[in-house]
């Protein structure tokens, strides 16, 4: 496995580390629960080391991410970025990412850690002319630093550094790359840093408070907003439509790109199946990724859950999962098999907070 230029500091720290990506990483510190409060009333930071950076330049790099990417590059100023999807020709998703640009011939994608290479593969395999890839990913070292109080944080240890605008990105002289952006749906920005650098910065976040958070509270903070998760509520059997996703999704954008006939005929025709979210009703053991969802008695199966989890704001099992359209509905009373027993259950609007 993989490991982050912070793993010594998650070893001191007392972490409980497991394998990710293929990567070693933090689950939990203290518990899930108090780094999941920690982020929603204060601040917490996470390693995200394991993400994966790719640069592109050129002068024909607009006009080529517009026909790969499902966004509308065209939209971005220096400075923007955006959430964006990339699919294959069945309109599959391959990875959800963020695009930031740089200048009208410098851009700089952020995309999962377990589809690096695949996304590289990829992109090279379709590169324009005028277009070079670079994978920066083995120069930097990440934190995400979430919460409300983390911007007052941040102005108190970098009073002459602006932090980018929400979505926004800004590179130092130092090589430090920050972007407003997050996966909790608190307050918050993104940093990147040097191998080098990146323990120093994870140190001084850390004295000024910060609590540190692993991955465990960082799957139950973005299933809270219902923020979907690439391999479990986002894979290629899936369209981005399906998934609720169609704000991102410009099929009006004067580029074709790849996988846009299949959504463009899923849209003119209606959807069969959903993303939705499902709350349970009652007292019920945790849920989980991959458990059976059934209908009201039990008898049915209608699905499996892509993503599921206690959730500590609410108290309750939340999950989500593909469903046919007419099941739907918020109120749409279903169940969820727990080790062979069965537990009420409820299809609620997103998000669950």
């Amino acid at each position: 496995m993989k490991l982050s230029p912070l793993n010594d500091r998650h070893h001191q720290l007392g972490a409980r580390m497991a394998p990710f990506a293929g990567w070693n990483m933090p689950i939990q510190y203290v518990g899930i629960i108090a780094e999941h409060q920690a982020v929603r009333e204060k601040g917490g930071i996470f390693d995200i080391s394991h993400m994966g950076e790719l640069e592109v330049v050129g002068p024909g790099v607009v006009r080529w991410l517009n026909r790969i990417l499902t966004n509308d590059i065209t939209s971005l100023v220096d400075g923007q970025g955006q959430y964006t999807l990339m699919l294959n020709s069945s309109g599959g998703v391959i990875d959800d990412l963020i695009v930031y640009r740089f200048s009208e011939e410098r851009f700089f994608l952020v995309v999962n850690a377990a589809r690096i290479q695949k996304d590289h593969n990829w992109l090279i395999s379709r590169l324009g002319e005028e277009c070079e890839l670079k994978d920066r990913s083995d120069e930097f070292g990440a934190v995400a630093v979430q919460g409300p109080e983390v911007v007052a944080v941040w102005n108190k240890m970098e009073p002459a550094r602006a932090l980018p605008e929400r979505n926004g990105i800004v590179e130092y002289d130092d090589g430090v790359v920050v972007c407003g952006t997050g996966y909790t749906g608190e307050d918050g920005f993104e940093l990147f840093a040097p191998v080098e650098t990146i323990v120093s910065w994870f140190d001084r976040f850390i004295a000024e408070g910060v609590t540190p958070a692993g991955l465990g509270a960082r799957d139950t903070l973005r299933l809270e907003k219902c923020y979907p998760l690439n391999g479990s509520d986002l894979d290629e059997e899936h369209t981005p439509l399906e998934a609720g996703l169609g704000f991102f999704v410009k099929l009006d954008k004067p580029s074709d790109f790849v996988g846009r006939e299949v959504l463009a005929y899923q849209r003119a025709g209606g959807l069969k199946r959903k993303l939705a979210a499902i709350a349970m009703t009652g007292k019920a053991p945790p849920v989980r990724h991959g458990y059976e969802v059934r209908d009201a008695d039990g008898e049915s199966i209608l699905g499996h859950l892509s993503s599921g989890s206690l959730s500590p704001s609410l108290g309750k099992g939340i999950g989500m999962a593909y469903l046919d359209v007419d099941l739907c509905r918020p109120g749409t009373e279903l169940s969820v098999a727990v080790r062979d027993r069965i537990f009420p259950a409820v299809v609620v609007k997103k998000p669950f907070i």
